[in-house]
C-alpha cells in the first residue's frame, strides 16, 4: 500500500502502516453503498475504472480544500476515475446535500455510517481517501488532504508500469 503524497517517516506512520495492512487483509472484496439520490454503487460495478473513495465532513477544513480537486478528478473522463464521497459526522441528510450542492459537488455523496466504514476501510482522521485500481484492488490510501495532481500522477505512474 502506498500513500498519495510523500512525507517524512515518523514512528506513528509505521503504526499506521501496520493498521492499514491489517485493515486491507480484513476488508471485503466489494462494497455496496447507496448515494443521497438513491443510486447504488458497488466496487465491482466500476470494474475497469479507478475508484477513489473519500471520507469527509462538512466541518473539516482540509476536506473542503480538496473538494475542488475531487470535482475536477471526477469530471476528467481521460483519467478513467470515479469519485465517491462518504460524508461522516453529520446532523442530517439535508445538511450534507445542501452543503454538497452549494459547492457544486458532481460526484456521488454517500451518508456514511459504521456499516459503510466496515465495508470500505477504517477512518483514522478526516479526510481519509482510498484508491482502488481498475481490477478493484485497494492500491493506495491517505489520511489528510489529497490533490488532483497527486492522484493523476499516481495513476499515470501505475498505468505506465502496467504497459511495460
Amino acid at each position: 500500500m502506498q500513500t498519495l503524497q510523500r512525507a517524512r517517516f515518523y514512528p506513528m506512520w509505521l503504526a499506521g502502516l501496520v493498521l492499514a495492512l491489517m485493515a486491507s487483509w480484513t476488508q471485503a472484496a466489494d462494497f455496496r453503498v447507496t448515494d443521497t439520490e438513491g443510486k447504488v454503487h458497488t466496487l465491482s460495478g466500476y470494474k475497469g475504472k479507478w475508484v477513489l473513495v473519500n471520507y469527509w465532513a462538512t466541518w473539516c477544513p482540509p476536506c473542503l480544500e480538496e473538494i475542488p480537486d475531487l470535482i475536477a478528478l471526477h469530471e476528467n473522463k481521460k483519467n478513467n476515475l470515479v469519485v465517491i464521497g462518504v460524508a461522516l459526522d453529520y446532523r442530517n441528510a439535508k445538511q450534507v446535500t445542501d452543503f454538497a450542492d452549494g459547492l457544486l459537488v458532481n460526484y456521488p455523496i454517500v451518508l456514511g455510517n459504521a456499516q459503510i466504514v466496515n465495508q470500505i476501510g477504517p477512518v483514522r482522521g478526516l479526510p481519509t481517501t482510498y484508491l482502488y485500481n481498475p481490477d478493484g484492488k485497494m492500491v493506495a490510501q491517505q489520511v489528510g488532504a489529497i490533490t488532483r495532481a497527486a492522484v493523476e500522477n499516481y495513476i499515470a505512474g501505475k498505468t505506465a508500469n502496467s504497459k511495460k
